[in-house]
């Protein structure tokens, strides 16, 4: 599909390529991995490659191109190391797409050149203990005062919390009880008096750590909104809706990449005096499997272009992501059983596929809400909102 780029693309994957040559190989990636060392260095080397302004206007600082490159980035990063993209993706998505989307000009002057250069990043508090697929339950509040607001709840599971500068928060400052109705976003610094990060062990994803932020009487000005206030529900689809496809190219990348670890092995793997790849079961198997990355990259290419020209594409959004994460986690169990025990050792990079990927299927909104929302789309299910 290379061949379909224009030269100004290659350019774009060539310097990806350089980048991660130098600073990503995969000795280092696995070297990272092993001491759960975060890629938040890499983020101000991104920033003066111009990788963060891709999608951003000129008269903003960007380089004026669209999300098709965008896309393309996240492939690339993706199949070299998914710590790296997945960092680039929160200054993208969580940052400079918000910023642009829903921010005020004050806030765009502010934030766009800091977040362009790869200064900080921030990042999406949303979840909490009781509201995650169901982010109308959210139970963290916000109330207004002479000074702006002063926020106080909880949030769980939030990634890369500790690195960044500013935790996109929602919080109610409508009644409860109203769902969705009444949700403002604010701008919370990581740092602000009252807010605590606590750490949270998980089984993969080393690189991309996760964290209970609590919110005790943390006093915000009235310029921390972003937004229109009490609408931040519809705001918090606008980021979903980028970072999804964010998603969605990146573990395209990262499939390709166990894919071509599993395809080396089988090559060179001998059993009963050939290589298992020429067993019928396995060559299908790899097929198959080569299909389902390439239609996950038609997907991403798709839903890219329909980003790019600012068409509605919620429903294409959840079928990436559904469509990409579910061919990494099948590409990366299936490539365990093929590689069998030279998978299972843990230097292998087939197992940090295998136990990174069950991530993807649930974060970002998991799978199954999304396919209620599909099946809403088409008109089979009653209203809701994903």
């Amino acid at each position: 599909m290379d061949a379909l780029l224009t030269e100004e693309q290659r350019g774009i994957v060539d310097s990806v390529d350089r980048f991660a040559a130098r600073h990503l190989p995969p000795e280092e990636v696995r070297r990272r991995d092993a001491a759960h060392v975060p890629p938040y260095d890499l983020v101000p080397l991104m920033g003066q490659a111009g990788f963060f302004g891709l999608a951003v206007p000129t008269d903003h600082g960007g380089l004026g191109l669209g999300w098709t490159e965008v896309a393309l980035v996240q492939q690339r990063l993706g199949r070299h190391g998914y710590m790296a993209a997945s960092i680039f993706n929160r200054v993208v998505g969580f940052g400079v797409m918000s910023v642009l989307t829903y921010g005020s000009p004050a806030q765009k002057r502010a934030l766009l050149p800091g977040l362009l250069a790869g200064e900080f990043f921030m990042a999406l508090a949303l979840t909490e203990p009781g509201a995650g697929s169901d982010a109308g339950a959210i139970r963290t509040r916000a109330r207004k005062n002479d000074s702006g607001y002063v926020i106080s709840g909880s949030k769980i599971w939030i990634s890369d919390a500790a690195g960044a500068r500013f935790l996109l928060t929602a919080a109610r400052t409508g009644p409860d009880g109203c769902g969705a109705a009444g949700i403002t976003l604010f701008l919370v610094p990581s740092d602000a008096p009252g807010v605590s990060l606590t750490p949270l062990a998980k089984v993969g994803n080393n690189c991309m750590p996760s964290f209970e932020i609590g919110l005790s009487e943390v006093q915000v000005g009235a310029d921390a909104v972003i937004g229109t206030p009490d609408d931040g529900f519809r705001h918090l689809m606008s980021t979903l809706h980028f970072s999804r496809a964010s998603m969605a190219a990146t573990v395209t990348g990262a499939a390709q990449a166990a894919l071509d670890g599993v395809m080396a092995h089988a090559r060179e793997r001998e059993q009963f005096g050939r290589p298992i790849a020429s067993f019928q079961v396995i060559a299908h198997r790899l097929a198959d499997l080569q299909m389902r990355i390439d239609l996950s990259r038609l997907m991403v290419g798709h839903l890219a272009t329909l980003i790019a020209r600012g068409l509605p594409c919620r429903r294409e959004a959840a079928q990436a992501k559904i469509i990409a994460t579910e061919t990494l986690r099948d590409v990366a169990d299936q490539g365990m059983q093929i590689m069998a025990s030279a998978g299972y050792a843990a230097g292998s990079d087939i197992q940090r596929f295998w136990r990174d990927s069950r991530l993807y299927t649930f974060g970002e909104g998991t799978n199954e809400i999304l396919r209620d929302g599909i099946a809403r789309e088409l008109g089979f299910m009653g209203k809701g909102r994903t």
